[in-house]
This record gives C-alpha cells, structure tokens and sequence, in this order.
C-alpha cells in the first residue's frame, strides 16, 4: 500500500519519500517499517520518531503532499538536490532543541522552513505545560463553566426571551473534555514535526558541551544516546512554584497541574495567588457551584493588571459571585486535609510584620502563585553558565545564553520560561523564531512590549504594553509626560456586546499624543483576548494610532471597541499637533 503507485504527482526534482507501514500478521503482532525511495527497509528506532528530513526551503521549490492510502501515511518531499539535508559543519544536526513545548515547537517550524536539519529532544510530553497542563485544557473547563453559567443565569436568559430549568452537568465529562482534548492538540503538534521531518528524541536532554546534547530516561537502557549540533535551543519551560510551607498532597492542596484533572469539585475553595491562574481558575470553580476565598501577598486583588482594569475586574469577576478575598497576607503554613472529612488549614501572616493574623478550614487549597523555570539537571556548568537565584538562565535580547563571565554564547540560545523574560507559550514560541533567525545571521530583537496576554474569564481581561501606572512613571523619567494621553470607551456602547447583553466592560488606550508611539492597551470584555492583537501588531510594527484611522472594522462586532479607541486617539494626536513622526 506505499508503492509507487501512492504518489500522484510528478516532479522533475529530486524525491525523498517516508512512509510508516503497520502490518499484521496471523499472531497478531504489529511489525513497523520505515520504506525510503530506495525501497530498502530501514526499521526505526524505538527512541526516534522520525520521517523524512527536509531540504531547504531557500533552495527552490518545497512541494508536500500527505496522501492516505490503505492506512498508509505518506509524506514526500519535491527538493532540489542540496547538501542542506545534511547538517553543516559535520554535526549531527544544524540545530537541536531541548524541550518539545510550544516554544520548542514554533523554534523547530521555523528553523524546518529555514532549511536547517532538526531535532527535539522530549523527556515528558510533547506540546508541554502548555497544551498538556496549561493553556490548552484551562480553556476546555472554562468553556464548558462558562456554558454552565450561562444557562443558570436565568435573569441573562430571560432578557434573551429564554428559559432553561434544571441546568445539570457531569464533572468526569468536563474533565474528560479537558483531558481529550489536550490529548489533540498533543497528536496534532507531534504530528506536525513528523510532517517536516523534525527527528523526536525521546529522553531528558542535558548539555555536554556547546554543542552536545546527551539524554536519556531514568531506569531505561534502551532509550539515549549523544547528538551533536551546531546551535542548541534550551526550551525547558517550567513547574508550578511552591512556596516554603504548603504541603502538597495532590487531592486537598493542589497545584494548577492537579486541578486540571478536576477529579473533584470542593465545596469551599482557597487560591493562592489572584493571577492569570487563580482568576481563571475562580472562574471555573465559582461557576460549577464552589465557593472561593483568594489569598493574596500583596496589598491588592489582581496586582499584575492595570488598577482601572483590576477595579472593574473586581466588581464583574469578583464581588457578585461567591468570593472573597484576603489582601496583604502570606499563606505560611497549609496543612492537607481528607476530602469529605477533615478540612485543610491554612494560618495566615501579615505580609509586613510576619505575624500570624487569622487561620482559615477550607475544603481544599488551589496553590496559584506563578512558576518557577525547570532548569536543573541541564549541565549548565559544562558550558559554564549559572542561573540567578530563582533558577532563570540569562539571555541577551537576541536569546542567546550569557555565560558565568558575561559574554554570550553566540551558538546556545534559551526561549520561554527558563529565561524568565516572559513567562507566556506564544512569547516562548515568538523567542524562539528571533534565535533561529539570529542562529541564522538575520540580526533580530523580539520587542517584548508587543506581546499580548489574556486572562479568560467571563468576562475575557487582555493587555499589551505597559500599565497606565508604569506608562505614567516611564514617561516622569524619560521627560514625556506632558506628552502622555489616554482614552477610554465602554463596551455599553457596542452593539454586538448589547446583542448578547454584554455590555459590562471598558477598553482603555495609552499612547504618545505628540507621536501617536501606542505605549499600552487594556480590554476586559466580550471577546476581549481576541480582540487585543490589533494593538500589539501595532506596537511590532512601530505603527502611530493616527494610521490606524483608515482601518476597517467590521458592524456590528466588538471590533469596533478598538475603532473607537483608535477614532479618539487619532483626534487627540491631531488637535496636538502630532503626524507620528519622533
């Protein structure tokens, strides 16, 4: 079924098809193959899963075609004959990567489409924290919590002219979506650097040299081995970070990675932390019937968002459900208790004069105070690099690894959450596309402040750039800030937001009125998350919000929350006397 006859389409270049064969014999074992054009049988090996390598992209035509024929996947790939199939420099690979997560994934397609020969080397799961623990299933519970919600919110229906009775659901279903469909996007990623003939290396990846990469599986023989390469990427990622005083069990005292299973739904439930994770998470919880106290260091709820956001926040996400909140306070002590019978204690201490202030008995204890890089055990002192003290690995802003002396590592780059720069899988995959055009010779700085984040509750919170508070402080010292302006719309005066009775939010724009220079955004509301990228492409692209006026926003969408942001940013700029010119 992988002949010749599989391929239908004719080309005067050089071919390299792979094929993976399953067959079955009359025992009933499965036997596996790889089959090159040759028509030798070369079996692969447990530890490599692997198709064919591609050619450079640069070289000419790239032509793909993935045809399914009698259960046999075919991948070919119409190249033109060139060494670039080949690493250079006689390494094993041009570049190989420590860490399949998103980050790892975006570094590998790139450098695929690039021309240079890749490998990933993955000791855990492909698409890491953020497809398998992260990410990807939060937004299944949050789908199908917010679903869950709605329909109970009788006095939102019936402004609809709807009425539901006897909303139910299944929790092992929920948690079922979240598992399936983590398990998708898992396949699809792994699938998707098979594809290109990214070789997967099964095994814990550690640094030998600059540019050698042992790895291997604890307790395995059969699974290692040494691969060399000219660049390497460390795409690491990282853990949930405990602090000194909880004990996690996994059942009572939790981190967002045993959340995710929602094996249960408490009764009463304390986060730790008022971030992007314990907000969506109190989103989740609140809407399947729990109720959720919020333990918070600092002296405010949501310490990370803009205050005028984090005061609507507040009174949307916060006051008219069943949360309340204890600012300023350290969680020193928590103690597991037994699910159903005995409750789990958490004893409180002023963050400012360490004293013990209050003791709380909640059902169960969600530990949502950020991540911490996963960067042991790499052999960073082989190539003598330290990390600083909370484990980050330091990078310059063309990702590339800064050793103990201070000069950069011109061929070992270090992407997402192990750099510690900014801690999101699309900034992680966005690092590690500007190391592979550096690796490359294509001089490249990712401007960070063009990276949009989003918390998705319901109502949807999302930003880029800076905080009014921080644009404020910037523009104090840098000697704009009678230069500095900002508007601001309300989502009541969208229609499509008052077609679904949405109209609960704001959208606020920070900006250079003597430039139009974007400086920051901030959205909470209907689509909020989606709609966030129009500024931050913007902010990439060096655009002034006055060339934005001519832009076309769809009637009747949200859309036209950043139309009005744009409309009076640009008479602002105007009636200043601004053309966007520095």
């Amino acid at each position: 079924g992988c002949g010749p006859d599989s391929i239908k389409f004719s080309t005067k270049r050089t071919m390299k098809v792979s094929c993976s064969i399953t067959t079955k014999g009359s025992a009933g074992r499965v036997a596996r193959s790889s089959i090159v054009s040759s028509g030798q049988i070369a079996p692969l090996p447990s530890h490599v899963v692997r198709l064919s390598s591609v050619a450079n992209r640069n070289a000419g035509v790239f032509v793909k075609a993935a045809i399914q024929r009698n259960s046999c996947a075919v991948v070919a790939s119409a190249v033109s004959p060139s060494p670039s199939v080949n690493a250079a420099g006689g390494y094993d690979y041009d570049l190989v990567i420590i860490g399949a997560g998103v980050g790892g994934h975006g570094a590998a397609m790139h450098a695929v489409d690039m021309g240079m020969k890749v490998a990933i080397v993955e000791g855990h799961d492909i698409g890491g924290t953020c497809v398998n623990r992260g990410c990807v299933p939060s937004k299944a519970l949050l789908a199908a919590a917010g679903e869950v919600r709605k329909l109970k919110d009788a006095h939102h229906l019936k402004a609809l002219g709807i009425a539901v009775d006897n909303v139910s659901f299944d929790r092992q279903d929920i948690a079922n979506h979240a598992k399936n469909l983590a398990s998708t996007i898992q396949g699809n990623l792994q699938r998707s650097l098979e594809a290109i003939g990214v070789d997967i290396l099964i095994g814990q990846g550690r640094l030998v040299d600059a540019h050698t990469v042992k790895y291997s599986l604890p307790g395995r023989v059969d699974v290692g081995g040494n691969v060399t390469a000219k660049n390497i990427i460390i795409a690491t990622g990282s853990v949930p970070f405990v602090p000194p005083g909880i004990e996690i069990d996994g059942k009572t005292v939790f981190t967002s990675d045993h959340a995710l299973k929602m094996d249960w739904i408490p009764d009463w439930v304390a986060i730790i932390g008022s971030g992007y994770i314990g907000l969506e998470f109190s989103d989740v919880y609140t809407a399947l019937g729990s109720e959720v106290t919020f333990i918070e260091a600092l002296p405010n709820i949501m310490p990370g968002f803009d205050k005028e956001i984090a005061k609507l926040a507040q009174r949307l996400l916060i006051n008219n459900r069943k949360i309340d909140f204890h600012t300023n306070v350290l969680a020193t002590k928590v103690t597991p208790g037994v699910a159903g019978v005995k409750p789990v204690t958490i004893e409180l201490t002023d963050f400012n004069t360490k004293e013990k202030v209050d003791e709380l008995e909640v059902d169960a204890v969600l530990v949502a105070t950020g991540r911490a890089p996963y960067t042991n055990g790499l052999g960073l002192k082989d190539i003598n690099v330290e990390t600083d003290r909370r484990g980050f690995i330091p990078v310059n802003d063309k990702m590339q690894v800064i050793d103990a002396s201070g000069k950069p590592l011109t061929n070992v780059f270090c992407i997402g959450d192990a750099n510690g720069k900014y801690m999101l899988a699309h900034a992680a995959s966005s690092q590690g596309i500007s190391a592979v055009e550096n690796m490359n010779g294509n001089p490249h700085v990712l401007d960070h402040s063009s990276i949009p984040a989003a918390c998705f509750t319901h109502p949807e919170v999302s930003f880029v750039g800076l905080t009014e508070e921080a644009a404020r402080d910037e523009a104090e010292k840098e000697g704009f800030a009678d230069k500095l302006e900002v508007v601001k719309t309300a989502f009541k005066a969208n229609s499509k937001a008052l077609a679904e009775i949405e109209g609960d939010g704001m959208g606020k724009l920070i900006f250079r009125k003597d430039t139009g220079q974007i400086i920051g955004c901030h959205l909470i509301g209907l689509h909020a998350a989606d709609m966030i990228h129009e500024f931050s492409n913007a902010i990439s692209l060096k655009i002034p919000v006055q060339d934005l006026m001519f832009t076309v926003h769809s009637h009747p969408t949200t859309s036209e929350v950043m139309e009005m942001l744009i409309h009076q940013a640009t008479h602002a700029v105007h009636t200043a006397g601004g053309h966007g010119k520095k």
